[in-house]
């Protein structure tokens, strides 16, 4: 069993980054606010953030090999897709994705979304986050399959279609 060694409170306001980075995007697309840092708040047990106000899409099917991922929908309009499941998510709902299953996701419908992700354990996952919202744009297939492979993941197919 694994607990967080969290020696004091950790206090991130809406709409800001942990670090207060400001207008964070994964490959120039999805935004991205970090809450709680697996590096410097949880012993690298879990690593939280949030998509805020995120337009339509989401990243490749991808799997996970050694963490399981939690998403909790604030508001906005998703599909998810876990194994052979697919799961249509409204604000409240979550979703469980193992590790070894694979899983995609999608901002679907008109209004922007929010959608909070918790990552555990989370190995180098915040590093991968960290490197992805470095670059402004989106790579190659290839290069983004070696970003995943780079921390423990495989994209497997591409993103879930959105109308």
């Amino acid at each position: 069993m694994t607990t967080l060694d969290v020696a004091r409170a950790v206090f991130v306001p809406r709409g800001k980054d942990r670090f207060d980075q400001p207008d964070r995007r994964i490959w120039g697309l999805i935004p991205l606010c970090t809450k709680l840092s697996a590096r410097h708040d949880t012993g690298g047990a879990v690593h939280i953030f949030e998509h805020t106000d995120m337009d339509k899409g989401g990243p490749p099917r991808h799997v996970h090999h050694a963490q399981d991922e939690w998403f909790y929908v604030v508001k906005g309009d998703y599909v998810m897709e876990v194994g052979d499941e697919r799961f249509h998510l409204k604000a409240g709902d979550s979703l469980l994705a193992p590790r070894g299953v694979p899983h995609a996701w999608a901002r679907v419908g008109e209004v922007p979304g929010t959608l909070i992700t918790l990552v555990h354990p989370a190995g180098t996952f915040e590093t991968f986050i960290d490197e992805t919202a470095k670059e402004a744009t989106l790579p190659s297939p290839e290069e983004i399959a070696a970003h995943f492979a780079a921390h423990g993941m495989t994209v497997i197919g591409p993103p879930l279609a959105v109308e």
